[in-house]
């Protein structure tokens, strides 16, 4: 896992978390999809998974083999939904 900290800095500012927390993220149990609002110049995920007992969103990509963490922060209504959906 890798993140910019510069990028980490802006997301501490913004949603009040560092993007380090995805280390402790349940990744297995977590549900992802591909973001495809925008075209981004690379596949860009997005995981939904608990980190501690918390539901987290995570914005990530892969990028020389490597987990690139993009954004962390907590899930809202609807994406606890989309969590808890089948």
């Amino acid at each position: 896992m890798e993140f910019d900290t510069d990028k980490d800095a802006a997301n501490v500012a913004k949603h009040g978390v560092s993007l380090a927390l995805a280390a402790d993220a349940e990744w297995e149990a977590g549900k992802t999809f591909v973001d495809g609002r925008f075209e981004y110049g690379e596949q860009r995920l997005v995981t939904i998974a608990y980190i501690g007992l918390r539901l987290f969103v995570i914005v990530h990509t892969e990028r020389n083999n490597k987990n690139r963490i993009i954004s962390v922060r907590k899930a809202n209504k609807r994406e606890i939904a989309i969590y808890a959906s089948p």
